[in-house]
């Protein structure tokens, strides 16, 4: 048997999975694996703080918090180049791209799993890391044109004073 076509190292977000070689569309790289539990068991684990839950369906949930489930290393991208699929109570990992090497592997963890337990804003992967780039990028942009235009009106504002304190200046001498 070939050696996996990827490494577990060091990623943004902690532990992530790269690829040593390339990898093409489609292929399946991985199984979650770990203990099925029931719905009373997942909702116990979750609140004891379980992150590597995986909901297979309604009724069943894949414990994957062993070390020894090599895809709970996958981490959560929104523009993922990996998906997951389920086949007999059984899910799998497989691309969705060609993948270089030195690439990370991500999949989509889901919009419940990205509100509720990574957070919306904490998202590291590149894409939403670049669009809160861009965002403060836009709010530099948008604070350095008010900084002008206020300094420019405080700038008309005393001009406008000399010229009311000069023709101030001028109405008394005439009165005079």
């Amino acid at each position: 048997m070939a050696p996996r076509p990827f490494r577990l190292g060091r990623a943004r977000t902690g532990l992530g999975i790269f690829a040593t070689r390339p990898i093409k569309k489609r292929t399946t790289i991985a199984e979650y694996r770990g203990k099925m539990l029931g719905i009373d068991a997942a909702l116990k684990a979750e609140k004891s703080g379980n992150r590597y839950l995986y909901e297979v369906n309604s009724k069943w949930t894949i414990d994957g918090a062993k070390r020894g489930n090599i895809a709970r290393y996958f981490n959560h991208s929104c523009n993922p180049n990996a998906d997951t699929f389920v086949r007999d109570r059984r899910v799998f990992i497989r691309t969705i791209k060609n993948i270089e090497p030195g690439d990370e592997i991500c999949y989509d963890y889901g919009r419940d799993y990205l509100k509720n337990v990574i957070g919306l804003e904490n998202c590291q992967c590149s894409r939403c890391r670049k669009r809160r780039a861009k965002q403060r990028a836009e709010a530099r942009e948008r604070n350095a044109r008010k900084k002008k235009r206020l300094a420019a009106a405080a700038a008309k504002g005393v001009k406008k004073t000399k010229k009311v304190a000069k023709k101030a200046v001028k109405s008394r001498k005439t009165r005079r």
